[in-house]
């Protein structure tokens, strides 16, 4: 029988740790919340609100404030720990997702956006933080890898019964049910405690160096590039090419069956390949693809490239380990909260430009997604680590 080797015992030895189970069972819940919402957003914004393309792109640009406000988990972090701040974050999701079909109105689901993005954002932030501080270099990667690959899984689940039982249904049922389970979630974690007494004291104050540059540059670009997928992607196959609620649902499922065996590969690779060629070949891929999603005509082939973006899109778990490598420990969750502001810098606004350029023409924000990612694809290769 073969002995597993050194990595295969870190790799092992990180899923005894408390926190893989604890963050693993809260990204679950984040996962589930943001994918139903998602599933349903566009064909209820189109079916039952009666928005248009501007409408859409502000409220997506709404959804993005809280991320751009991430940075003052920070100060929150003074008198919340960060894995109970994790916890109250996957409750207010589950608050948000619940109330979301209550108020089918425009000026409603701005509301619920913002409750179910603050939710959402403050948990992915604490989530990188504490994965950073708790995995090293040798196993991070692999634990992001896994805790994607373990959200696909469970949006595969979610993406089955919301297939199943919108025939039976109303979207305000549907959200209810699902915020409920995500609260429930949030409640089981306040009874956790996955703490290691021995890890690196966090530096209590925002942190802002010129060592990590590229990593800011980095997360913006990413930021920018993916809301104009985020915003514009689905609501490009329900608008143009008429995507059903069950069609939409199919395809999410798909896309996560996929990428559930694909993340941990993602991880392994930039393991043994490094950061630099890993987000090489994403940003490479993805000029063609923002292209093609502006000028082919065909159904079957606007999915293919939706699995193709998501697949690419894991490929950046390598910025948050190419900051691992270079940073300070101490620095890591408030770095982590800045970063998480950088990158929505650009997505606040991008939406709502977007969605007014969407109206001259469809092609416009994808053409432009294409030019952010040469541009990404020429700086990452300013990456240099030990």
């Amino acid at each position: 029988m073969k002995q597993p080797g050194l990595q295969d015992l870190k790799l092992n030895a990180a899923k005894q740790n408390p926190m893989y189970r604890y963050l693993m069972v809260l990204t679950i819940s984040s996962a589930v919340g943001l994918q139903a919402w998602r599933t349903l957003f566009d064909n209820f914004a189109v079916m039952v609100v009666g928005l248009d393309g501007e409408h859409v792109g502000m409220i997506q640009s709404v959804r993005e404030i809280p991320g751009f406000l991430a940075l003052l988990a920070v100060f929150i972090i003074m008198f919340l720990k960060e894995y109970r701040l994790a916890a109250l974050s996957t409750l207010i999701l589950g608050i948000g997702v619940a109330a979301t079909g209550f108020f089918p109105s425009f000026g409603g689901l701005i509301v619920t956006t913002l409750i179910m993005s603050f939710g959402f954002h403050y948990y992915e932030t604490v989530n990188q933080s504490l994965t950073l501080q708790y995995f090293d270099t040798a196993t991070s990667p692999w634990v992001f890898g896994k805790q994607r690959a373990f959200a696909s899984a469970s949006n595969i689940g979610i993406g089955l019964i919301i297939f199943v039982i919108a025939p039976v249904l109303d979207f305000n049922q549907i959200y209810l049910a699902v915020g409920g389970m995500i609260v429930a979630a949030g409640i089981w974690s306040f009874f956790q405690n996955p703490v290691d007494r021995n890890m690196v004291p966090q530096r209590k104050k925002m942190v802002f160096r010129k060592k990590y540059w590229l990593f800011y540059f980095l997360t913006f670009m990413a930021g920018a590039r993916r809301q104009i997928f985020i915003a514009f992607a689905v609501f490009l196959l329900v608008k143009n090419f008429h995507f059903t609620v069950r069609e939409v649902t199919l395809l999410f499922v798909l896309n996560n069956l996929i990428n559930y065996f694909i993340s941990p590969l993602i991880g392994r690779s930039i393991i043994r390949f490094g950061e630099r060629k890993v987000l090489s070949c994403e940003y490479f891929s993805l000029i063609f693809i923002f292209l093609a999603y502006a000028f082919v005509d065909s159904k079957m082939l606007v999915a293919g490239l939706y699995i193709l973006d998501h697949i690419f899109f894991n490929f950046a778990i390598a910025i948050r380990t190419y900051f691992q490598k270079v940073a300070d420990p101490r620095d890591i969750a408030p770095s982590m909260a800045v970063g998480f502001t950088i990158n929505h810098i650009a997505a606040v606004a991008l939406p709502v430009v977007g969605g007014l350029l969407w109206i001259i023409d469809y092609r416009i924000p994808f053409v432009f997604g294409a030019f952010l990612s040469m541009i990404s694809l020429i700086a990452v290769q300013r990456i240099r680590v030990k």
